[in-house]
């Protein structure tokens, strides 16, 4: 049973004032790019963007509701004790993000618990408020209500009745109750206004920073002068980043939403904050400020960032040399150290690892950047190139300074995750000389990779596969596993991602053994790809034509002696 109309709101002419607390990695607009087990390897700019929106806030004496989502409240729980710290309200927004449709009803319910367990952990402070992560609270979704007020939630902020969603029920567009078998919730959507045909969305966030603010500004006040229900308005805390971190891969329309105004951002909030009087949403029913119960102890979380990553290897471990060239990359070290982190901790138990990173005549920070995140680890070296001579390059100079028979290369940006070293390392057996990725393998993976790469990529690889009459599907892979003993002599002449293909194609005419894995294979998240689509095509048909004429002399060698 529903009843319209507005729930009793302590205070007619205080408007309600939302945050929604999440980092720029977190969004929605990102969900398809980034999956939630990706999310601790960015550089977290949330207890900065928490701190700046807490002291605006205080600047004008307001509170409001703060929406948290569990993973959040688990990763920084001293960020979500400080919102309450502040006398502001800590509500839950979910665990990850996931729509109300993604889940069925006992699916949702233990969402809804984890969340709301670990946002009572981290804040101390009993959580009576929802709103869903992502999307919004439909007619098709009113069974989530019920579930909402069974687990003891006192109210929901997940509407916002938009253009038509609401021209059947027009009271839909301001707080009423929701009654199912003896139980009751308040549902507070976010504000809109206009026609009861079509309501127009004033709520704040992405809004605020697309349209015009004389318009939006003009909006609001007409909605607020109406009378009776009050405005529930929104931001989230990194558009007070203007700052951020770009995620490359996102397209256009995503750019534009997630990064456009965003230095306009504050002083929009200003103007809301200067003219209209705000409070929480629990504040305005008149629900009171509880200490939470006691909550069980939540499992560590994989951290953000330390000081020095852990050793690994014992006694027994096998030494193992990971390569990483860089060339411009200092928007990605961030992230890659986080990911290093746990691909040490999940390969300590077995591997002692050791790092050379390679910087590639870099022009930006990429050499200090590199220095100052990782120059306090433990087996670690550096090697610079006075002059930027390619991955292939940077790779064999790598090789060339590691002291392990063991030697694998990864890509700066992880566009192939560097866990998957966990099932490539044990293929490198005795008799075999390289153990390569193949996101073209029959069993591989490639995703949000440009079509026009893939497309390049594939074809290249199907040139080379004929010309080499060798059975693997994927040349161009700089992630790899080496036998340094048997490739330290190879005689590339190509330094860039030419080399990576000519690598393979000398161990071939030498009769090596070359093994691929089926891998999957990502477009890089931050910063930009250094390949030039004209000058690949054109080096790759190059090679090929040396070895359609048989101007490949590989030299016969004898292996130079492990160090």
């Amino acid at each position: 049973m529903i009843s319209p109309g507005s729930p009793s709101l302590n205070g007619a002419r205080r408007h309600l004032l939302t945050v929604t607390v999440e980092d720029y990695f977190h969004v929605s607009a990102f969900n398809r790019l980034i999956e939630p087990r990706l999310w601790a390897r960015f550089e977290a700019r949330l207890e900065l963007n928490i701190a700046r929106t807490l002291d605006l806030l205080d600047e004008y004496g307001v509170k409001a509701t703060f929406f948290v989502l569990g993973w959040t409240a688990d990763h920084h729980p001293a960020a979500i004790a400080e919102i309450d710290r502040r006398g502001h309200e800590v509500a839950c927004k979910g665990y990850h993000h996931r729509e109300f449709g993604e889940m069925g009803i006992e699916e949702f319910r233990a969402d809804l618990r984890r969340s709301r367990d670990a946002v009572e952990r981290a804040a101390g402070r009993r959580v009576v408020g929802y709103r869903v992560s992502t999307g919004v609270l439909t007619r098709a979704d009113l069974w989530a209500l019920d579930v909402l007020a069974e687990e003891g939630f006192r109210y929901d902020s997940s509407a916002y009745p938009m253009f038509r969603e609401a021209a059947a029920e027009p009271w839909r567009r301001s707080p009423y109750v929701h009654r199912a078998q003896g139980r009751e919730i308040h549902e507070v959507p976010i504000s809109t206004c206009g026609p009861r045909a079509f309501a127009l969305p004033i709520g704040g966030g992405n809004w605020f920073r697309q349209l015009p603010h004389c318009l939006m500004k003009r909006a609001v006040r007409r909605q607020a002068a109406r009378g009776g229900a009050p405005l529930v308005l929104y931001f989230h805390v990194w558009e007070l980043d203007p700052d951020l971190p770009r995620i490359a891969t996102a397209g256009s329309l995503t750019r534009i939403r997630q990064y456009r105004h965003l230095d306009r951002m504050e002083s929009l909030l200003r103007f809301y904050l200067e003219t209209y009087r705000f409070q929480p949403i629990a504040q305005g029913l008149g629900i009171p400020r509880e200490a939470a119960a006691a909550r069980r102890a939540a499992p560590e979380p994989a951290p953000f960032a330390r000081e020095a990553a852990p050793a690994g290897g014992g006694a027994q471990c096998v030494p193992v040399t990971i390569v990483v060239p860089c060339h411009n990359e200092e928007l990605t070290i961030p992230y890659l150290a986080n990911t290093l982190r746990e691909l040490i901790a999940d390969l300590g138990a077995d591997y002692e690892v050791r790092f050379v990173f390679v910087d590639d005549a870099s022009t930006d920070g990429t050499y200090a950047a590199l220095c100052s995140v990782f120059g306090s680890w433990r087996n670690i070296e550096f090697e610079r190139h006075g002059t930027n001579r390619g991955v292939a390059a940077a790779i064999l100079t790598g090789i060339r300074k590691a002291r392990t028979e063991i030697v694998c290369s990864i890509d700066c940006d992880c566009s192939y995750d560097p866990m998957q070293l966990r099932r490539m390392i044990p293929l490198l057996g005795e008799d075999v000389t390289l153990v390569t990725a193949s996101p073209y393998h029959p069993q591989g993976e490639v995703r949000n990779v440009p079509c026009w790469r893939l497309a390049l990529s594939k074809g290249l690889s199907l040139l080379y596969r004929v010309s080499l009459r060798r059975d693997i599907s994927t040349y161009t892979s700089c992630f790899r596993v080496y036998r340094r003993s048997r490739v330290i002599d190879l005689p590339v002449r190509s330094g860039g991602f030419l080399g990576i293909a000519e690598m393979i194609v000398l161990l071939a005419l030498r009769g090596e053994r070359i093994v691929e894995m089926p891998a999957v294979l990502e477009t890089r998240m931050l910063g930009r790809s250094k390949i030039t689509l004209c000058k690949t095509i054109a080096g790759h048909l190059g090679l090929l034509a040396r070895l359609w004429t048989g101007r490949f002399r590989p030299r016969a060698q004898s292996p130079p002696a492990t160090n």
